[in-house]
């Protein structure tokens, strides 16, 4: 599959513009409070829409029509979560954290719990966003390989190298700005694919409707309580834990929250990001089914062996006008740029404030910035190794979701503990991690068929918060005596 010239100047205007305007910003950030929180000074909508742009990755962009075209609707149940996870967000965690000094989201645990406690949600969340970073640069290689001829390494250290360039010289407010254009570009390569798609049935945009509904494409899945499949309520449940830990623990949106210009934008950032999300979701999957009708009445036009995560970047090449098709794989590459950099900035920043300047040391503005260049230089080459070695494992997808899973392990649990009530103290909570972290590693590797893998982060964090809150009951009860 190769694209037109014409195309092809839309997608490299487009990254080189991303890379030119991210860079300009390198001027801006005087200090460490600059790099890391945009000295709190952002537009509300500005960074609601970044926080849209961080939850979509390439992974969602590509993933979940081709989910679609395989399966039904089942998987958008994890999004019907995510209003509920703003709302909260925006009620409780958003003033929580604009309280806090720390540009870390895990200052809070060391208050709690001890420095062993924010130590290890540091070490937890490095490690996931260099998998994520890895995972996120493999994946978007695969369809652009497709699409653009070009091997698959070329395309990562590329890719990779293009968004550390803006990354590392910009700063969160390139991040939030170039995230808040790539999340535009996005919603507009969507809408254009579902116009493209209602306009292209032989019979009018009835017949797609016609098609789905005949194979039941629009299901939900089972409404059943058995806990080995993915039902509705399964995938409900999945979400909501998985949501609450992004708005709730996870640096890249903590650090979204500080840098909002006020409480009222922070709040408005959280609500938008989250709430856009469902309905631009619902529309990735209304492409996934509306691929399937579109194939289905004219099986001539697709090969019979395509795999169902590749129909549409063949739907993108082949079917969309001259011009559209280099701004649909802009979209793909502004999906995987806006959360590996997201991920690169986020990451330096809990570097630099859970280990470096912890103790927040009178150290000079200069030395603060050459660390937060370095650092954030280091973790995008890291992430770029982990995606070349990403090309000798069988599914990137599934050791994302694993290592994800492991990693994450507790977070969630942990920071429910010490938000919720002062009665767990640090021995209750190191306790409790263990149990949890225990419980995480037979569900994820025993090879059970109980349980769904969805439901490791919901079983790990309620054993967490269980344990920990029994154990500081039974202290108090004993200690009372």
């Amino acid at each position: 599959m190769q694209i037109s010239t014409i195309d092809l100047i839309v997608f490299l205007s487009f990254t080189l513009g991303t890379v030119l305007f991210g860079s300009s910003f390198v001027r801006k950030n005087k200090n460490a409070d600059d790099y890391t929180k945009g000295s709190g000074t952002m537009p509300g909508i500005v960074v609601g829409m970044s926080i849209f742009a961080t939850y979509v990755s390439s992974i969602s962009f590509l993933g979940l029509p081709g989910n679609a075209f395989l399966g039904n609707w089942n998987s958008l149940v994890f999004s019907f979560s995510i209003p509920l996870a703003a709302i909260i967000a925006a009620k409780y965690f958003v003033p929580f954290y604009r309280s806090i000094s720390s540009a870390s989201a895990y200052s809070f645990l060391e208050e709690r719990f001890g420095y062993w406690a924010r130590a290890y949600a540091a070490v937890c969340y490095l490690l996931t966003q260099v998998a994520r970073i890895g995972s996120v640069l493999f994946l978007m290689a695969l369809p652009l390989h497709s699409m653009l001829g070009l091997s698959v390494p070329v395309i990562i250290v590329v890719s990779a190298l293009a968004v550390i360039i803006y990354s590392v010289l910009g700063g969160i407010k390139a991040v939030i700005w170039t995230d808040a254009i790539q999340g535009t570009i996005l919603i507009a390569g969507a809408i254009m694919c579902v116009i493209v798609l209602l306009l292209s049935m032989p019979e009018g945009p009835a017949q797609l409707f016609d098609i789905a509904i005949a194979n039941n494409k629009f299901s939900l899945g089972s409404f059943g309580f058995e806990l080995n499949n993915s039902t509705f309520w399964v995938m409900l449940l999945y979400g909501t834990f998985i949501n609450l830990q992004n708005f709730g623990i996870d640096q890249n949106y903590v650090q979204r929250f500080k840098s909002a210009k006020d409480l009222k934008s922070a709040r408005f950032s959280a609500l938008f990001g989250g709430m856009l999300y469902l309905p631009v979701s619902a529309l990735f999957f209304f492409i996934g089914t509306g691929l399937f009708a579109f194939y289905t009445a004219n099986a001539h036009l697709l090969p019979t062996d395509m795999p169902a995560d590749k129909v549409f970047p063949y739907f993108i090449i082949h079917e969309l006008p001259i011009g559209f098709t280099g701004l649909l794989i802009a979209a793909v590459f502004a999906a995987g740029m806006s959360t590996v950099s997201t991920s690169i900035n986020s990451s330096a920043t809990v570097v630099l404030t859970d280990f470096l300047r912890r103790k927040s040391k009178p150290e000079s503005a200069v030395s603060d910035m050459k660390s937060l260049y370095l650092i954030s230089l280091i973790l995008g080459v890291l992430g770029m190794f982990v995606a070349l070695a990403m090309m000798s494992v069988k599914s990137a997808l599934d050791a994302w979701w694993s290592l994800a899973g492991i990693f994450s392990g507790g977070m969630l649990g942990l920071f429910l503990m010490g938000y919720l009530s002062r009665a767990p103290k640090s021995i209750h909570a190191m306790l409790a991690v263990g149990v949890g972290l225990v419980l995480i590693a037979w569900l994820s590797f025993s090879g059970q068929s109980i349980f769904h893998t969805y439901l490791t982060i919901v079983f790990g964090t309620l054993s967490i918060v269980i344990v920990g809150f029994v154990l500081s009951f039974i202290f108090v009860k004993k200690n009372a005596k």
